[in-house]
């Protein structure tokens, strides 16, 4: 069986990256300081790289694809294949990390990264060159590749990748919880729901950014239902609680629930009104996902580079 390797770290990689459906425009202050002068011109002002001159056009190696920009995660090398149209083709994307709008020519149709708007190529349907019928034709340098290594974890054919986003309190001890479960990929602190861009932790703690400390899982739905880690979350932390998670006090450790699907959001409000009929007093918020900003390096991993465990977390059944 034809395979593909997604490395468990790769969401460490993801620097400035955000929520997978966030809708904002690239702006000056997401811009990758260390792109090139066609990289710019190619993410920032739509242009295009020359045919059959990209770094990826006959590229094979197995593992994912990113943006340039920001390290959202785009696409597999599973979903690969040689168009002979001199770009990078793929014929499916990372549910939601692609945005479609129509090309300012009024006929094509442009494909941006979802999280930071930087221009990747145009989509095109109906060419029946594979079975899904569909090739997003990609410039090179609008992606960065990262491939299979020894800390890889593998995924076949079936697998399907998708993102959530939870808020618990302090992410810490949400990430370690959530990353044992089976079927999840990575788990990946960080700061959203606010409205400042890029911020710091010390900024976050001021409690003036609006941003909820909160976890990005990566996980094969295929192996780990979104129901089931959803479940989880409630099982890890107190969904009773207002703007605090036991010690920590403060708007950043509210209860709050990140949709990236309209799937998600359905699920998130049926397990709060199970919840609530069992007397539970739920505050949880679900929000539409925005923009994620990863946390500093420090705070990946905190328990495990640290040998210690969860002070204000601890799984509670409540399913």
């Amino acid at each position: 069986m034809k395979v593909i390797y997604v490395i468990i770290s790769i969401v460490a990689l993801f620097v400035w990256s955000g929520c997978v459906h966030g809708q904002q425009k690239t702006t000056q202050s997401m811009m990758n300081k260390e792109l090139t002068d066609l990289e710019k011109y190619v993410i920032f002002e739509k242009g295009t790289e020359k045919p059959f001159s990209g770094e990826y056009y006959n590229h094979k190696g197995k593992g994912v694809y990113v943006c340039k920009n920001c390290g959202a995660l785009l696409f597999t090398s599973n979903d690969k294949f040689d168009s002979g149209c001199g770009w990078p083709s793929f014929d499916d994307a990372i549910e939601g990390s692609v945005k479609q709008t129509l090309d300012a020519d009024g006929r094509r149709i442009e494909i941006t990264c979802a999280n930071c708007g930087g221009h990747l190529g145009h989509v095109f349907e109906g060419e029946e060159l594979t079975d899904k019928n569909t090739r997003y034709c990609v410039n090179s340098v609008s992606l960065k590749f990262i491939p299979e290594n020894r800390d890889t974890l593998v995924l076949n054919d079936t697998s399907k990748i998708e993102t959530a986003i939870f808020a618990g309190g302090c992410f810490w001890g949400v990430e370690h919880l959530l990353s044992k479960q089976k079927g999840v990929l990575s788990v990946e602190s960080g700061y959203t729901g606010g409205d400042v861009e890029n911020p710091s932790y010390k900024d976050v703690c001021s409690g003036e950014t609006g941003h909820a400390e909160a976890v990005r899982v990566i996980f094969d739905s295929n192996k780990v239902s979104y129901e089931t880690l959803a479940k989880l979350f409630f099982e890890i932390h107190d969904p009773t609680q207002v703007n605090r998670q036991g010690p920590d006090i403060g708007n950043q450790y509210r209860s709050e629930i990140f949709y990236t699907t309209p799937q998600q959001k359905q699920i998130a409000e049926k397990l709060i009104s199970l919840l609530k009929k069992k007397d539970y007093k739920v505050v949880t918020k679900i929000t539409p996902a925005s923009t994620f900003y990863p946390a500093e390096d420090y705070h990946q991993d905190y328990y495990q580079k640290n040998g210690k465990t969860p002070y204000c977390h601890a799984y509670v059944k409540r399913f």
